[in-house]
């Protein structure tokens, strides 16, 4: 049986542990929700009184008590829960970003790689079924060659609503703001669909008046591949609207969108014919004692990757998508910063 820790006991940590206890519950892992630190020892309390698990008071101790840790803190404190874990050969799930800086995202990668601990990033929109199902068309070539692709993502300012998430207006406890918040998943899930980025420029504005938060950023980005793209990451303050991705992608005998960006469907259309393709979750996944109602869809979004890492902490094989992976999309990121301060000039990709 693995003992799961948490460091960091805030939504993310209640979607992981909710769809882990799902899958404890379901016999789908061998595991149990053993111990959780949080700098709040009243929301470490309330975390571990759900789960059953004890709360201790630092990181040591946490460690100590657990074969597998998600690192669910703010980015800042990720590399101090790292070295924690590396001191005692924990397996390590790391939520995104993974620093607040490449630099610091280097350095993390070097000192769990150095370990040869098993690690995984919470780039989940790689488990999504409706990405999978996206990157599965364009590989087929049946639509032919991408050509063109058009990324919205917004979400409202996650220091209010469901995320009231203070220190994600910190610049020095988040590194920056929606690119490397929330769109390190855009620009990881792009590469995962459509290959590698030869270069890419950008422009980030600042509306909310959060120092080196920027709640505006647009990334042109042109793919080996020969595919050019263009994503608008947005943070604004309508609270009727959640976390939503919108995709357009034209290939030269096809075009596909989306409007979900978990479940679909795609949409599909031809010279010949217009299809809707379902892309639904894995049988054992709808089967999980999780509710229909929002929590239970969201919290769906992460049960498979986090299976996915419990599955190859236990079977001694890597766990995907590695550290390495979410270095190239921590690259990308960084040179989008370098280009927005220049003004937009383009910069070699990752």
């Amino acid at each position: 049986m693995v003992r799961i820790g948490f460091a960091g006991t805030g939504l993310i940590a209640w979607a992981h542990g909710l769809g882990l206890r799902a899958m404890i519950e379901a016999g789908a892992i061998d595991a149990a929700i053993a111990v959780a630190l949080d700098q709040s020892e009243t929301r470490a309390q309330r975390f571990a009184a759900a789960f059953g698990a004890e709360v201790v008071s630092d990181l040591g101790r946490l460690m100590e008590r657990c074969d597998a840790v998600w690192i669910c803190t703010p980015t800042v404190a990720h590399r101090s829960a790292v070295d924690a874990a590396v001191d005692l050969g924990r397996a390590i799930f790391c939520e995104k970003p993974l620093a607040t800086s490449l630099a610091g995202a280097q350095a993390l990668v070097t000192a769990v790689a150095t370990a040869q601990v098993p690690a995984q990033c919470g780039l989940v929109l790689r488990s999504a079924p409706v990405f999978r199902a996206l990157r599965h068309l364009v590989a087929s070539g049946t639509l032919g060659r991408p050509m063109a692709a058009v990324f919205r993502d917004d979400q409202y300012f996650p220091v209010q609503g469901t995320y009231a998430s203070q220190w994600r207006a910190d610049v020095a406890q988040a590194g920056g703001g929606c690119l490397i918040e929330h769109s390190i998943h855009d620009v990881d899930i792009l590469r995962y669909c459509f290959g590698d980025v030869d270069k890419l420029s950008a422009r980030t504005a600042n509306f909310s008046g959060h120092e080196g938060i920027e709640d505006l950023a647009t990334l042109s980005l042109s793919f080996a591949s020969g595919l050019e793209a263009h994503l608008t990451s947005v943070w604004h303050n309508i609270l009727s609207r959640g976390s939503t991705r919108r995709i357009e992608l034209f290939c030269e005998e096809g075009m596909v969108w989306l409007d979900d960006g978990f479940r679909g469907p795609l949409h599909i259309q031809t010279s010949d014919d217009t299809e809707i393709r379902r892309c639904p979750s894995p049988r054992w996944v709808d089967e999980l004692p999780l509710g229909q109602d929002e929590v239970g869809v969201a919290v769906r979004a992460y049960v498979e990757a986090d299976r996915a890492f419990i599955e190859a902490v236990v079977d001694g094989c890597p766990p995907e998508p590695g550290l390495g992976e979410a270095l190239v999309a921590h690259r990308l990121v960084d040179a989008a910063y370098r280009s927005a301060e220049s003004g937009g000039l383009p910069i070699a990709g990752a």
